[in-house]
């Protein structure tokens, strides 16, 4: 039968239909809650400012420093413990000054920020894999194995982070010899204190696991018989990464802090590839003769990129708490 009124229905039309504007997956994160909390804090906002300008420093540390600190050919130790550019005995081409070995303070920085991050983004995905895991194993299957792990992680609580580091980089360092250790020093950074940071995850995604099993869509995934490792890693992992998240955030600052505290104490990377704490070292052997620019401008670049994570760390903890919305 022709129709009435001459207008074909919408089923009719043949094609496909352009989405509506606006619902892009950018522009979908525009107009999310989260974003809105993002843009209303000016704290945040300049905090996700300075951490992006660092670690974009950091990363092309080889085209925007004016030297190379770790070539040998272009260092002059006549140019050593020299003060920085606008002081009475400054150069132009050293800006915040020399070391005592002539390189320049600005370029082992920026240098010195790449070995930081580096260690500090791989201590935290290792840590977040192993404590993501061992967490979600302990909720989801429980008894021996649930208190092993949590007996395991309880234990490793009543020890400071930096000394489990520490103990874990004495025992590579004694395994492996005094050559060998050079060598394997970033690796062995990365393990340890990615060795002491994984409670957290653990115990915290523990505590969503034991809410989330209990919950229709896990019980609808074990009648259909999907094996208990799909369950974990497809279904129950996406509904607890929000603290996940949050810890990963925070621990990002502590295990840079951690890293320069270990080098700082002579423990982490050797002064010829140095990173913030290095440099803090280095310096504070001459702090007190008047060369103090060694060691505080590194000091006051890893207290400034410490507080930016922490800041961002908070606010993504407030942003993702429902209650707080």
């Amino acid at each position: 039968m022709p129709y009435v009124t001459g207008e074909e229905p919408k089923a009719a039309v043949s094609g496909t239909q352009s989405s509506p504007p606006g619902s892009g997956l950018l522009a979908r994160a525009l107009r999310s809650d989260i974003w809105y909390s993002f843009r209303r804090s000016p704290i945040t906002v300049v905090s996700a400012a300075v951490t992006l300008f660092l670690i974009l420093a950091a990363v092309f540390a080889p085209w925007v420093a004016p030297h190379n600190p770790f070539d040998p050919a272009s260092l002059d130790i006549m140019n050593s413990l020299l003060p920085p550019r606008w002081m009475a005995d400054g150069q132009t081409g050293f800006l915040l000054g020399t070391d005592d070995q002539g390189r320049d303070v600005l370029s082992t920085i920026l240098y010195g920020m790449r070995i930081s991050l580096a260690v500090g983004f791989a201590s935290v995905i290792l840590a977040m894999l192993l404590g993501v895991t061992l967490g979600l194993i302990a909720g989801y299957v429980g008894g021996v194995t649930d208190t092993a792990i949590m007996r395991i992680a309880d234990v490793q609580l009543t020890f400071p982070a930096i000394l489990t580091a520490l103990l874990i980089d004495g025992v590579a360092r004694a395994l492996a010899g005094p050559q060998a250790y050079e060598e394997i020093v970033l690796f062995v950074l990365v393990l340890s204190i990615g060795l002491s940071f994984w409670v957290q995850y653990a115990r915290t995604v523990r505590g969503s696991v034991l809410v989330e099993a209990n919950k229709e869509y896990v019980l609808a995934a074990r009648l259909i018989g999907l094996r208990s490792s799909a369950i974990m890693f497809r279904h129950v992992l996406p509904n607890v990464l929000g603290p996940v998240l949050v810890i990963a955030t925070i621990n990002l600052a502590l295990a840079i802090i951690t890293e320069a505290t270990l080098s700082f104490l002579g423990v982490g990377v050797p002064p010829t590839q140095p990173s913030l704490g290095t440099l803090i070292r280095i310096g504070n052997d001459y702090l007190f003769s008047g060369e103090w620019w060694i060691t505080i401008f590194p000091g006051i670049t890893l207290a400034i990129l410490a507080l930016a994570v922490n800041l961002l760390g908070d606010w993504l903890r407030d942003a993702l708490n429902p209650k707080l919305r």
